[in-house]
């Protein structure tokens, strides 16, 4: 007779299979194809914009109303983007896809950054502010004000709530423990206080602290990664085509490896970067908006523009580094997998220790990053449902899961904290696609704005 967690498992093994399955693939693949089309490919079109906004106004007031300024939002959701699944998921996609599915990753970012800029544009008109004066907004708000939905809406936010604790908080904490334990002989008790109080320090204060925290530390970690990704890259220069060659080929033809990868389809290659891609960057999935939501800016289209940036960043230069290392230093026909597999093709690129120490320190500044950010997306689930009297307790219970999760093996919590991730994409999309035509008018009315100002 099957015991109560072998029938959760079961069950959650089925709806997982669906949510991050080729339905779910398909729906928000096609939701970002008719974005494309229907905002005029404006992640191509408005990308050269989209740079110069992010990067010539990192520390500029937005000039709207707002708690934090437009650079330290997209900082803090690309904190909560930026994670392990950038190291790791995308070893994962290799070995389980071939090279070919760093073609169909590249696909799922370029169709996410419209999905991605859609959801935030949306969010950021019906946001509002809450009891303490914090602007509140994301698909929930949405579904509310803009559909006469609450009750989706808090549906919505409760999958947050829940799922932050997950995918957000106990995956990233036991990373890092496991990182430190591995690397440093440092025993996860220990790690998981040390990450209990800075952790604490970071997010007690609430989203203006986090967002002065992660203005800083999201470009030093990518800078430290991407700089160790390309040195390794320039010191095997020769080998990139090859590497291109491979995804290419993979992506459109499928290919056999010797070692530990048995062999890939073009299906296969499509399904598993897909699914990376779109975990990695959580376009569709409804997480950025609500601290995009906070930004001081005058237009919500300006700061849908840091969505494409943020997409751009996490998907097409820290996914794509990571897949090049792994070809170039031809470590992916191996046996290992993971961020195993990614620590093993940075040692091999880089002389002495200096490759495990990049792939070490990005696991546990991009792990720490997301146990940051994340906080701030389900407290602001449990905010709409329960009022504002929930943060600081939210806050509170969010670091007793950190220690749990650097000290403990707890799989079956994991497994479910994926699925609500991936089930949070249902009614957010319900929110965007029904908010098209609201998108297209204030796309215009920005459009006309600048031709104004031209």
């Amino acid at each position: 007779m099957e015991t109560f967690v072998q029938v959760v498992e079961r069950l959650n093994a089925s709806v997982n299979a669906w949510v991050w399955g080729w339905p779910m693939l398909v729906v928000l693949l096609g939701t970002g194809l008719v974005l494309t089309v229907l905002t005029g490919a404006v992640q191509f079109r408005r990308l050269g914009f989209a740079l110069r906004e992010v990067l010539g106004k990192v520390a500029k007031r937005g000039g709207g109303v707002g708690n934090v300024r437009p650079f330290q939002a997209v900082a803090t959701a690309l904190a909560s983007t930026v994670g392990v699944g950038n190291i790791a998921g995308v070893a994962t996609a290799i070995v389980l896809g071939g090279p070919g599915a760093v073609f169909w990753l590249w696909v799922s970012g370029l169709l996410g950054m419209s999905t991605k800029y859609a959801e935030i544009v949306v969010a950021l008109h019906y946001r509002e502010p809450d009891a303490t004066g914090t602007m509140r907004g994301g698909a929930m708000y949405v579904l509310k004000k803009g559909l006469g939905m609450p009750w989706l809406g808090a549906v919505f936010a409760l999958l947050t709530a829940l799922a932050a604790f997950g995918i957000g908080n106990m995956v990233q904490a036991n990373s890092v423990a496991d990182a430190m334990r591995s690397t440093f002989g440092v025993a996860p008790w220990l790690t998981g206080v040390v990450l209990v109080i800075l952790t604490g320090v970071v997010i007690l204060g609430g989203i203006t602290s986090i967002a002065r925290v992660t203005q800083w530390l999201v470009p030093f970690m990518a800078l430290l990664y991407l700089g160790g990704g390309l040195f390794i890259l320039l010191l095997h220069a020769d080998r990139l085509p090859h590497a291109f060659g491979l995804i290419f080929q993979g992506a459109f033809s499928g290919m056999a490896a010797a070692g530990g990868f048995a062999g890939s389809t073009v299906m296969m290659a499509l399904r598993y970067g897909v699914a990376r891609g779109l975990f990695s960057n959580e376009a569709g999935l409804g997480s950025a908006p609500m601290v995009h939501a906070t930004a001081d800016t005058d237009h919500p289209v300006r700061q849908g523009m840091y969505g494409i940036f943020e997409v751009f960043v996490d998907t097409l230069l820290i996914c794509t580094t990571t897949a090049l290392v792994i070809l170039v230093t031809d470590t992916w026909t191996g046996s290992v997998t993971g961020a195993a597999l990614s620590a093993k093709a940075f040692e091999t690129g880089l002389p002495g220790t200096f490759g495990s120490a990049v792939v070490t320190g990005g696991i546990l500044l991009f792990a720490f990053s997301t146990l940051v950010g994340w906080s701030y997306y389900g407290e602001t689930g449990i905010v709409y449902l329960l009022g504002t009297r929930a943060a600081f307790p939210y806050r509170l219970v969010w670091l007793v899961f950190v220690f749990l999760g650097a000290t403990g093996s707890l799989h079956l919590v994991w497994d479910v904290a994926d699925t609500l991730n991936g089930l949070m994409a249902l009614p957010n999309l319900v929110g965007v696609l029904f908010s098209i035509p609201l998108l297209l008018r204030l796309q215009r009315e920005f459009d006309e704005r600048l031709k104004r100002r031209a």
